[in-house]
């Protein structure tokens, strides 16, 4: 059988693969952020400032393609529900097929040297849509785990957590949230360390090693979704 993931060992890998995808994407894309979109709105301004079209176009198409991917798990994850079936491995399994396309994509439109070219817009789609899926997930199906995308309330918890400790209210639980944001936010940084050299050694054949995580974790045995107990009114006497 095979073995099911622990809380710690699914953060720390969604969280690499979220800064990884990120920078590669930022990195081989003009600077398009894939897995969160607050970094976009400041370059869609940045934008404007400097006009680029080509540019301009893809980081706006971002948000749609972002939107799709997380309106679509979150009817796939009710879909699910609705049949008492975990979603948990459809969504996985729906982020892998939109990342490995993205990275198709990236591959036949590289080196991109018009940001306005059909393949680039595909290839910038694909992977919002993909990492939309990631960061919706993270709220209908990984809600036991920190945040594995956007890394600002990470820190900002894990400081809270740190002077706590630091000042004598180190209690169980608070050093438990200690572990529990710390780890994602060192994973994460580690990811966009492994993405900006990945990329540079190999271009957008490096989303090899992402598509490859999803496809094991897609493979884990996930646990069934707990069925919720019917309770029986009590008549009184």
């Amino acid at each position: 059988m095979i073995a099911r993931p622990s809380d710690l060992f699914l953060s720390i890998s969604l969280a690499t693969l979220a800064g990884y995808v990120d920078t590669a994407g930022f990195v081989g894309l003009f600077g398009l952020f894939t897995a969160h979109v607050t970094g976009n709105f400041v370059l869609i301004g940045t934008e404007l400032g400097h006009p680029g079209e080509g540019v301009l176009l893809l980081k706006f198409l971002a948000f749609p393609s972002f939107a799709a991917g997380v309106i679509g798990a979150r009817l796939l994850a009710n879909a699910c529900e609705r049949r008492g079936a975990s979603a948990i491995r459809p969504l996985l399994a729906c982020q892998l097929v939109l990342l490995a396309a993205f990275m198709a994509a990236a591959i036949v439109g590289s080196p991109p040297l018009d940001p306005g070219a059909p393949v680039v817009l595909a290839a910038g789609m694909l992977g919002a849509a993909a990492m939309g899926i990631h960061n919706a997930a993270g709220k209908l199906v990984f809600g036991r785990i920190a945040p594995t995308t956007v890394m600002t309330g990470n820190v900002t918890e894990l400081l809270i957590n740190l002077t706590d400790c630091l000042t004598g209210h180190g209690t169980p639980a608070v050093r438990e949230k200690l572990a529990r944001f710390g780890w994602p936010m060192l994973a994460f940084a580690l990811g966009c360390i492994l993405g900006g050299w990945g990329f540079r050694q190999a271009g957008f054949w490096c989303l090899a090693l992402p598509v490859v995580t999803l496809a094991v974790l897609t493979l884990l045995s996930w646990p069934a979704p707990v069925a919720s107990v019917a309770t029986t009114p009590t008549r009184a006497g």
